[in-house]
């Protein structure tokens, strides 16, 4: 009877493959959704002539040139192959949680891949 091990090899490399790929290989999350269309259909009709008051800013909300300004965001990668420039490792370094890029921590991130210099 003649062995079936060559294909069995294949199919449990590829098995091998598919789980280390789809453990370091994190997708980005969803778009949030469009903040510029309207929020109900059920709004109350404007009457002209009067006019709603401001609302007032709220603590908690972001300045929106802060993020305007960023050049990345965080958004869920952590590991150096997942980047594509020493800047943004350093950005994910400084401001990303649980970022696994920079093994020996000197505060240089992705030194065999993107940053060797430092």
């Amino acid at each position: 009877m003649k062995k079936p091990s060559g294909f069995l090899l294949t199919v449990v490399i590829l098995a091998a493959a598919w789980s280390i790929y789809s453990r370091y290989w994190t997708h980005a999350p969803p778009h949030p959704p469009d903040l510029s269309a309207p929020q109900s259909e059920h709004a109350p009709p404007h009457q002209p002539g009067v006019s709603a008051p401001e609302p007032e800013p709220l603590e908690s909300q972001p300045d929106p040139s802060d993020s305007e300004r960023a050049p990345f965001r965080c958004d869920g990668r952590t590991y150096c192959s997942q980047m594509t420039s020493c800047a943004e490792a350093k950005y994910f370094l400084a401001h990303c949680p649980n970022v696994k890029m920079d093994g020996d921590h000197d505060g240089v991130p992705c030194e065999r891949q993107w940053c060797p210099g430092g």
